[in-house]
């Protein structure tokens, strides 16, 4: 039996390299400006160790793009290499030199545990031949010894000799190929340059055209502490980040240590208007490297317009849609983002009400779906939920209920004026300020407040708050009239036959009610329960699943309290039948608008009677 090791020539592994190793050729920038942090970082460890001297010049990198000789070159101060180092490390492909460092100087029984490490020279370093057909390295080992000069190939064939560089640290010269000759411009540098590297812990300079500039943050808004950052800061670092003019809503800083490690901030995006596409997308970095955008998977599901960053120190550099898909590590990261984003709500609606209330519009769909989608998201929001009043301002559910706290029963029936509220447990809505103010000014006449749920969410989240509190009913306002009857309202069968026939269907339901006198003589209403399927049933269609739309059954509520209802019944013949038809049909002009059929009735009726005057 025999047994080995594989083996894999240049020749071959070299075209997978070129043309296979990563979809995205950029990433040649993030990987050698990657090296370059991890070499200062090492030095700076070995510094603080006492096995190095202190650097004589700053901690920087510096990119050159020379468009004349077509070349690019890294430079960086950090701990160079010796010939050994460069044979182990650079011309053994794959071999990390991050991890053998770690290894020695940031074992198990140190407190640092190798954060700050990105990458490594191996693989990665070998990226540039995506875009180079030679490559150069001049460096030289903080030890003091020879520096060296490394030159290769597309092919493979390198050769070392004794180089020539007096400072510690490492240049790399990329000697561009025809193809690649766009990344010699420096406007789409700096761009690939503020996608991968903006936030890398030393500083950045690009000289080109003649000019030098810094490109990158050194101290990114996640790694600051959240209590010295200023609103300004996180507003001003959104709008940069994700291009957006305006400020967010709220936003939450992360700093997770214990059972999970990871940084971040997240933001909850203002929307335009309902239409507005809705989309999480969240950043991902690896110690301030960029590593992918529109990391979904890092976003809880429910929370559907998420914005943000994560600094993820525990997932590779190089990560798969697959990879975070399973990942276990990603999917409690999402868990805990759920839990920050609830303990945040609750934060702001305790603390400071006022501003809870100035954004809870803006916020509002997102929280109730996620209150729907997830019991424990729910059990950490469900009680801050706000509800429109049509007197102004906002409520929770508990705040609009007479069984919650002394204090607030006390509110409620200061609203209600009347004593037997205490024992109500329907709560109105609206959900159409305009189209239903009539009957919106109906109950809160009568001492009843009235929430607005336009929205078109607003109809599920409240079904679903029914079957979370079993003693709550949510009406409609145009649904039931029952809880402001004044008492009597007996039925009086002459009139019920008199408004059949006016209306013209037998079908009708008449209902009568003593309500104000200067109420309106006829309400038209259609049962909570018949509104309900009807809408069910029209989703079905607009969403293409079949379903045919119901016929709502209107109930015409005659209001015997009112003057024209009691004259009516002193009318008699014609007249009497069309001032009925006339008391039905202002009561179908409150409830919905007129077909066109029914308004050129209404029209003749009118002229009709007044012509009677």
């Amino acid at each position: 039996m025999e047994k080995g090791g594989i083996s894999v020539s240049t020749e071959n592994i070299f075209p997978v390299i070129k043309h296979w190793l990563y979809s995205d050729k950029d990433i040649f920038v993030r990987e050698v400006v990657s090296n370059s942090c991890d070499a200062i970082t090492k030095h700076k460890r070995l510094v603080s160790l006492g096995e190095a001297k202190e650097s004589s010049s700053d901690y920087r990198i510096d990119i050159k793009l020379d468009k004349e000789n077509r070349t690019i070159t890294f430079t960086d101060s950090g701990i160079g290499m010796t010939g050994e180092e460069v044979k182990l490390y650079i011309n053994q492909i794959a071999l990390s030199g991050a991890l053998d460092f770690i290894s020695k100087y940031e074992g198990e029984n140190s407190t640092n545990n190798g954060s700050g490490i990105i990458g490594h020279f191996g693989l990665g370093f070998y990226s540039v031949f995506m875009v180079a057909d030679t490559v150069e390295m001049n460096t030289k080992s903080h030890t003091g010894e020879k520096a060296v000069h490394w030159e290769c190939n597309e092919a493979g064939e390198f050769s070392m000799t004794e180089g020539e560089r007096a400072e510690q640290g490492t240049e790399i010269i990329l000697h561009i190929n025809d193809n690649e000759v766009g990344y010699l411009d420096s406007g789409r540098f700096r761009d690939i340059l503020q996608k991968y590297c903006a936030f890398m812990p030393y500083e950045i300079y690009l000289d080109s055209d003649g000019k030098s500039e810094v490109v990158n943050d050194i101290n990114p808004l996640w790694q600051r502490n959240p209590q010295k950052v200023k609103d300004e800061e996180y507003k001003e670092f959104y709008k940069k980040v994700f291009m957006d003019y305006r400020d967010p809503l709220f936003w939450v800083h992360i700093n997770a240590d214990y059972p999970l490690n990871f940084k971040g901030i997240l933001y909850f995006p203002a929307q335009r208007n309902d239409f507005e596409p809705v989309d999480c997308e969240i950043k991902l970095f690896y110690n301030s490297v960029f590593v992918a955008d529109n990391i979904k998977e890092a976003c809880p599901d429910f929370l559907l317009n998420l914005k943000g960053v994560l600094d993820c120190p525990e997932l590779p550099l190089n990560v798969s849609r697959s990879y975070l898909q399973n990942n276990i590590y990603i999917k409690k990261v999402a868990t805990h983002i759920a839990k920050k984003v609830g303990d945040k709500l609750n934060s702001m609606f305790n603390l400071d009400r006022e501003s809870y209330e100035k954004i809870w519009d803006g916020i509002k769909p997102f929280i109730e779906y996620a209150c729907m989608r997830d019991d424990k998201f729910y059990e950490r929001a469900g009680e801050i939920v706000l509800f429109k009043k049509s007197s102004g301002g906002y409520a929770t559910l508990a705040e609009l209920l007479p069984q919650g706290t002394e204090e607030q029963a006390t509110e409620y029936d200061s609203d209600k004026k009347e004593e037997k509220s205490k024992d109500k447990t329907s709560i109105y809505y609206a959900t159409d300020a305009s189209a239903q103010s009539y009957y919106i000014g109906l109950f809160k006449n009568k001492g009843y407040e009235v929430i607005h749920c336009e929205m078109l969410i607003d109809a599920n989240y409240l079904h679903f708050l029914e079957g979370k509190k079993q003693d709550v009913k949510f009406l409609r306002v145009d649904a039931d009239f029952s809880g402001i009857n004044e008492g009597g309202g007996e039925d009086n069968k002459s009139l019920e036959k008199l408004f059949k026939k006016a209306v013209g269907k037998d079908k009708i339901t008449i209902n009568f009610a003593s309500l104000g006198e200067s109420d309106a003589p006829g309400l038209i209403s259609v049962s909570e329960e018949n509104r309900r399927v009807q809408d069910m049933m029209k989703a079905y269609k607009m969403s293409g699943m079949g379903g045919t739309e119901l016929p709502l059954d209107e109930v015409l509520t005659v209001n015997t309290n009112a003057p024209l209802i009691k004259k009516l019944q002193e009318v008699k013949g014609e007249k009497a039948v069309k001032l009925a038809k006339h008391i039905y049909m202002s009561a179908l002009l409150l409830f919905r608008r007129l077909s066109p059929e029914e308004t050129n009735e209404f029209i003749s009726l009118n002229t009709e009677l007044l012509g009677e005057l």
